[in-house]
């Protein structure tokens, strides 16, 4: 089918690890390439998989005290790219973009982190906004990439890639994009009530 496309490229940024070791074995033994970064880097590589950093990709290490990690032209250019556009093909060739087709993200925990009674100061920091941009950028570019917004999907995508190998169709790419905003807008949500306290 036309609309089907196959996951090469995996970039995983998840806060939570539990529940990711199935995925990743799947994953693997279907020859996806890994690219992470920090906690998730070392915990696929503990697992026994290669994982390319995010910061051989950009050049740029974390910084900021980890608040700037995956916001990069390379990483996000590697998610939006449209597959089919030639113009987007074309730069990113130019500008070294490798195509991610699979994002992975577990966001920081807010709304716990809130309801535990921490600081302002703690309760800021867990305001995620690489993972949120993440979530929205392979939502957004559907019709190439496959985003997993939460643990809560990968079952889903385990069934698939259990049915199918390492691919998948457009409308369960849509579906996977229909959950993300589902999980964006719930996210900003707990946020904006919090500020509004």
């Amino acid at each position: 089918m036309a609309d089907t496309k196959k996951i090469k490229t995996a970039l995983i940024s998840v806060f939570h690890k539990d529940g990711l070791e199935e995925l990743l074995k799947k994953l693997h033994a279907e020859g996806v390439k890994f690219l992470s970064t920090g906690g998730t880097q070392t915990f696929i590589e503990s697992l026994g998989y290669e994982c390319e950093k995010v910061e051989n990709v950009t050049t740029y290490p974390s910084i900021l005290g980890g608040r700037v990690k995956t916001l990069h032209p390379k990483v996000f250019g590697g998610i939006l790219g449209r597959r089919e556009n030639e113009g987007d093909r074309e730069q990113m060739t130019q500008y070294e973009i490798p195509e991610i087709d699979l994002v992975i993200v577990d966001l920081y925990p807010f709304e716990q982190t809130v309801a535990s009674g921490a600081s302002e100061e703690d309760i800021i920091e867990k305001i995620d906004i690489g993972g949120i941009s993440l979530i929205r950028a392979g939502a957004k570019n559907f019709n190439d990439v496959v985003i997993v917004p939460s643990k809560a999907e990968y079952g889903i995508l385990l069934d698939i890639l259990n049915k199918q190998g390492a691919e998948t169709t457009k409308a369960q790419r849509r579906d996977f994009a229909t959950r993300a905003f589902g999980v964006s807008s719930h996210y900003d949500t707990a946020i904006h009530n919090w500020f509004e306290k």
